[in-house]
């Protein structure tokens, strides 16, 4: 495959994506480090024998299981475009795939939602580059999930502060993303709206508003976002919770149910080896209760041990179970997954071992971080790294204190000096008397309470100088409010969907761009792919 043509390089009205270090687990830090955990998880491949290796392994367990899995799950990806021509070409090939995934978000989640799906995308290409079998990037709709609190979500950066943008509860609780109706969010929206400020690519909230319709559901309008953005870019989208997937797992999960005994043991003994090496399980252990939910018109339960499904509801994985379902219905050759995920495969596998089913293989995400212009040139005025900006205080502290006026700080200075020189020659004149006039305590306890009226004096120029640099002030305010909002990663807190509208596609080609420099430390060569913004065919 030919190479894409290199990313414009960035100018001043252009946002710098950063890549972060892999934040890896204990469990699976040890165990790519080849240490006591490494049993508990499949390796990742390392280069091209390897992972044709892994892909013909994979290849193999699908062979001659009658209708393909492409045309039994077609109903759940309803592709279009780029996206239905890959997942063609890879069904009729005997391809495989590459899946990410994650549970609905208010108005397409955090930004690490698309950092898990380009890292997908990346990854895949490599694969196919680097094999020569047709692979194609899934993303994993867990539209059965019943977390409306993390679904119902989402936060943005104003000026300076941190909008909570949050749904009003359903009438009805503990149902799927799917059945759970979205409700009026234009208020909402009209607020997201409002932060993306003079929008270079408008088209974006566009998308956002037809998705996130009256008359939807939470599952429905995210599932709706991601296939308008993804599927440009040749990633289908799996609405995971489609009858369509559930009957295709159901039989696994019928097994696990009968075998539930024999998992929950499984799980046991692995969560106390991990208790062992010093790591506490990701996903806590629930006694009594197996690893698969009932779901139907009302809320979503998990069933117990020994307990027959009612006939006629449906059944989901759990979150320890989901990889392995998903393993056992596509052709995944990996799971690009994010920290949180990458702890619980080394439960997962347990899970799969006990089943006697294959292993799914977990591939850490890229991660990064996007610093906008106006943020640049906040850090650039000051001289600031990501750093600087970690620490709430630290940064506004330092700076204030550079502003304190020079004779200020001179004086203040000599005045301790000045304290602690004298404090020290009274302390050696009151011990020259036999006894000495004073206890050398006494003159310690005038020079601390002093110093501490003086440190006090400090703290008070250094408040009002603060109230003078308003401006310092604000612009920090901003910096950390993109950066680290509610002192949290960006990548974890902030919606993409405004950032995007204000840089269009080329900010996605920037994040590809990076997730493809991830996968080459994986030992995979970079993917020959067009940019986003050419796969999109140059519009959104």
């Amino acid at each position: 495959m030919s190479r894409p043509p290199p990313l414009r390089r960035a100018r001043v009205s252009e946002p710098r994506v950063v890549s972060t270090p892999v934040a890896l687990p204990n469990a699976a830090r040890r165990a790519a480090e080849g240490g006591t955990a490494a049993p508990w998880y499949v390796p990742v491949p390392r280069g091209g024998a390897e992972w044709r290796a892994r892909v013909a392994a994979v290849r193999e367990e699908f062979a001659g299981r009658g209708r393909g899995w492409a045309e039994v799950l077609a109903p759940a990806f309803a592709a279009s475009g780029a996206a239905a021509a890959r997942l063609a070409r890879a069904a009729s090939g005997t391809g495989i795939v590459v899946t990410t995934g994650q549970q609905p978000g208010l108005f397409g989640g955090p930004v690490y939602t698309w950092s898990k799906a380009l890292s997908a995308i990346a990854l895949a290409d490599a694969i196919e580059d680097a094999t020569d079998i047709p692979t194609v990037p899934v993303y994993w709709a867990a539209t059965y999930d019943a977390d409306f609190a993390e679904a119902g979500v989402t936060h943005v950066a104003a000026d300076g502060r941190v909008l909570t943008l949050k749904s009003q509860a359903p009438a009805i609780s503990g149902r799927g993303m799917r059945d759970t109706p979205l409700g009026d969010v234009r208020a909402l929206f009209e607020s997201l709206a409002s932060t993306a400020g003079a929008a270079a690519a408008p088209q974006v909230l566009d998308l956002v508003r037809q998705a996130y319709r009256p008359g939807e559901t939470v599952g429905g309008a995210f599932v709706t976002l991601l296939r308008a953005l993804l599927e440009p870019l040749g990633m289908p989208v799996l609405d995971a919770g489609h009858p369509a997937v559930l009957a295709a797992q159901r039989p696994l999960l019928l097994r696990a149910l009968g075998e539930a005994p024999v998992v929950d043991a499984a799980l046991r003994a692995r969560d106390q080896a991990l208790r062992d090496s010093g790591s506490e399980p990701q996903v806590a252990y629930v006694p009594t209760l197996s690893l698969v939910f009932a779901s139907g018109t009302g809320e979503r339960q998990r069933i117990r041990i020994g307990a027959a499904p009612d006939g006629a509801a449906a059944l989901e994985p759990n979150v320890l179970l989901r990889p392995v379902s998903e393993r056992a219905i596509l052709p995944t050759a990996a799971y690009v997954a994010g920290p949180g995920e990458l702890a619980y495969f080394a439960q997962s596998t347990a899970v799969a071992d006990a089943l006697r089913v294959s292993r799914p293989l977990a591939v850490p995400r890229w991660s990064g971080v996007i610093i906008e212009p106006h943020v640049q040139r906040i850090l650039d005025r000051y001289d600031l790294g990501l750093d600087d900006l970690r620490d709430p205080h630290a940064a506004l502290g330092r700076l204030v204190r550079a502003r304190v006026p020079l004779g200020v700080r001179s004086a203040l200075d000599h005045y301790r000096a000045a304290l602690e020189e004298a404090a020290s020659r009274l302390s050696d004149a009151v011990a020259q008397g036999t006894p000495p006039l004073v206890s050398p305590g006494v003159v310690d306890g005038v020079r601390h309470n002093i110093g501490h009226r003086l440190d006090r004096l400090g703290r008070r120029v250094l408040a009002a100088t603060k109230r003078r640099e308003m401006e310092l002030a604000h612009h920090i305010a901003v910096a950390r409010a993109s950066l680290f909002p509610l002192d949290q990663p960006q990548e974890r807190m902030l919606n993409l969907m405004p950032m995007l509208a204000r840089h269009g596609m080329p900010l996605l080609d920037a994040m590809l761009d990076r997730a493809r420099a991830h996968v080459d430390s994986l030992g995979l060569p970079s993917a020959g792919r067009a940019t986003a913004s050419q796969q999109a065919g140059g519009g959104r």
